[in-house]
């Protein structure tokens, strides 16, 4: 299977910008649904995350949105490294 290569972040980028460009890369999806699950997801998360968070949060949305979408609603595993972060989001919905 193909597999596009993760886009260069940026370096050095201030914490609020990074903030900022995450929020807009989570509204800014392949598909509705996951714009309005990630952009309120990360509305509500971002500022509280650490920079490791924050980079596998980057990592997520480097995922197909079908992909992203199947394990969000439980219809399939999400990869063993995302989990944990599938599982906050599922929260996150289930609260709103």
């Amino acid at each position: 299977m193909f597999e596009m290569p993760r886009p260069e972040r940026p370096v050095g980028e201030p914490r609020d910008v990074r903030i900022k460009r995450l929020a807009m890369r989570s509204m800014r999806r392949g598909i509705k649904e996951m714009d309005l699950i990630l952009s309120a997801y990360a509305s509500d998360r971002l500022g509280g995350m650490s920079a490791e968070t924050l980079t596998l949060y980057d990592d997520l949305l480097d995922e197909n949105d079908h992909d992203l979408y199947q394990w969000v609603t439980g219809q399939f595993a999400p990869k063993p490294e995302f989990a944990v972060m599938i599982e906050d989001i599922q929260n996150h919905i289930s609260k709103s």
